[in-house]
């Protein structure tokens, strides 16, 4: 790791335009976790800012440091979330027109709080890169200067003044500092002064299991374009790095460390159990991040910061985050047993648990012989989990855990006993669907008219896009034809039609 051909980023940072509009927030320690896991933790409060978010300091940094005349002619950005507030906010302390290219599924909240901070908001396209073609159109038409996201020295830098402050208010020992990454924009630039200044303190990034691009690019030594990227964390849901964030991270960081869904759920709530305020996915990142490293290293009396570096949350997404935060801590496990369809079997299995208490329990009459069972168990903790797996198979039930079973979280617990006989050929899919009208019309217009849907669920927990689980009865010798189909439709999507709870649940008897 060769730190010094970055030492320019010093004077960049230290010389950073933030403060007129950014605030200087405050490295809180975390004493409930930090008991809890037996290490000093502490948070970066960026969902402090007045845009809830960091990326209002790369903006403004970028921002002003324009030319008189490049602020007079306006600014120009594509996004669907916190840059697009923070280039709205600068502008409007510039003084500059500031016109934000955002994708049409975009929600109402979003765009409205980019018109509130004067924003000029044009909506283009369904997804980020039908906004950023169309911004970058509208750029070379108008002469307005189109302010990046992410892949830009002076965004870079303004978003490294956080591990400025971070040094100033806590110049004592620090073992590692964990950073969200999208695009790269923030684990750059705090990993250029952080190894310039102490390079004795790790600096780990955080992406989820489903929007890894950096930490693929850097395994594979080149910048990796993801097909699709998971938009539960959608601070966070970048298909392709930045060209310099990418040389930056892949020189200047100690690792990169992915999480799924479950373990953001839970460092949320961590997080308002502690401070009493509600981050977006993405702000939490970090920390579920630094979980994994306790857990992985088995750290004790370390001293870790995490930055929690948003809170632009939907309202509505909370219940999905309440409902998954128990499995994101292990405190909860989601099990399908198998037990004797015969008098006393459910005694027994209730014997078998002991003093855990039951979260959750479906059950629906199948057969003469034996009972499928979903249940949900109270858990101490994530490696209780293999001792529940243990005791019931000693006890001669047969169990799978589907605690980590992503489909059986989302649908199969709410469809337990749904099946049927007469369908011989069901293929089973999981879709996430774009929350805009016209998305099922587009799905069942491009299906064959003479296959069948079987199964239909959809649930909406909140987010910018919808799951959705479809059974559909395909003949062997349609077979290429709905492969086609699937890849044609343009959802993303995952057969599920081997999955272990479908054929339990759901499947052929």
């Amino acid at each position: 790791m060769n730190a010094s051909q970055y030492s320019d980023y010093l004077t960049r940072i230290l010389t950073a335009s933030v403060y007129d509009v950014a605030d200087e927030t405050p490295l809180d320690h975390a004493r409930g976790l930090s008991k809890r896991l037996n290490n000093h933790i502490l948070l970066k409060r960026e969902d402090l800012q007045p845009v809830f978010s960091f990326k209002i300091r790369g903006a403004y940094n970028k921002m002003a440091k324009l030319s008189p005349e490049a602020l007079a002619k306006g600014v120009i950005t594509a996004s669907a979330g916190n840059h697009a507030q923070g280039v709205a906010l600068s502008a409007q302390k510039l003084g500059c027109h500031a016109v934000i290219v955002m994708p049409e599924t975009t929600p109402q909240i979003k765009v409205e709080a980019v018109r509130n901070r004067g924003g000029e908001v044009v909506l283009k396209g369904t997804s980020f890169n039908d906004a950023y073609d169309h911004a970058m159109q509208l750029a070379s038409q108008s002469g307005l200067t189109y302010i990046p996201p992410f892949d830009d020295p002076d965004v870079i830098a303004g978003q490294g003044t956080i591990a400025l402050e971070v040094i100033r208010q806590h110049p004592k020992h620090i073992d590692a500092i964990f950073v969200a990454i999208g695009g790269g924009g923030l684990a750059a630039g705090v990993a250029a002064f952080i190894k310039n200044v102490r390079p004795e303190i790790k600096v780990i990034g955080v992406q989820t299991i489903d929007s890894c691009a950096m930490k693929l690019s850097i395994e594979q030594g080149h910048r990796v374009e993801l097909k699709d990227v998971g938009l539960f964390s959608d601070g966070t849901a970048v298909k392709l790095v930045g060209e310099q964030t990418f040389i930056m991270c892949r020189d200047l960081l100690d690792e990169i460390i992915t999480v799924d869904t479950d373990a953001i759920c839970g460092a949320l709530k961590d997080i308002y159990d502690d401070t009493r305020s509600i981050c977006e996915p993405s702000g939490a990142l970090a920390l579920a991040g630094l979980k994994a490293y306790i857990e992985r290293e088995n750290a004790v009396e370390q001293t870790l910061i995490a930055v929690t570096s948003g809170a632009n949350m939907n309202f509505h997404r909370l219940r999905h985050v309440s409902e998954r935060s128990e499995l994101g801590e292990g405190n909860e496990g989601i099990f399908a047993v198998t037990i004797p369809e015969e008098a006393g079997s459910f005694l027994k299995f209730i014997n078998v648990l002991g003093t855990r208490n039951l979260t959750e329990f479906n059950y629906r009459y199948g057969d003469d012989h034996q009972a499928h069972i979903f249940v949900g168990i109270q858990s101490a903790g994530s490696k209780d989990l293999a001792n529940i797996t243990k005791e019931l198979t000693e006890a001669g039930l047969k169990n799978i855990d589907l605690t980590d079973d992503e489909m059986s979280k989302i649908h199969i617990r709410y469809m337990v006993g749904g099946r049927t006989h007469k369908v011989k050929n069901e293929r089973l899919v999981s879709f996430e669907f774009p929350e805009r009208p016209g998305a099922l019309a587009r799905f069942l217009t491009e299906m064959q008219t003479d296959w069948n849907i079987t199964l239909f669920h959809y649930r909406n927990h909140g987010a910018d896009y919808g799951r959705v689980l479809v059974g559909i009865d395909v003949t062997p010798e349609s077979d290429a034809a709905f492969e086609l189909f699937l890849e044609s439709v343009g959802y993303p999507y995952q057969d599920q039609t081997h999955n272990a709870a479908y054929k339990l649940f759901l499947g052929s008897p």
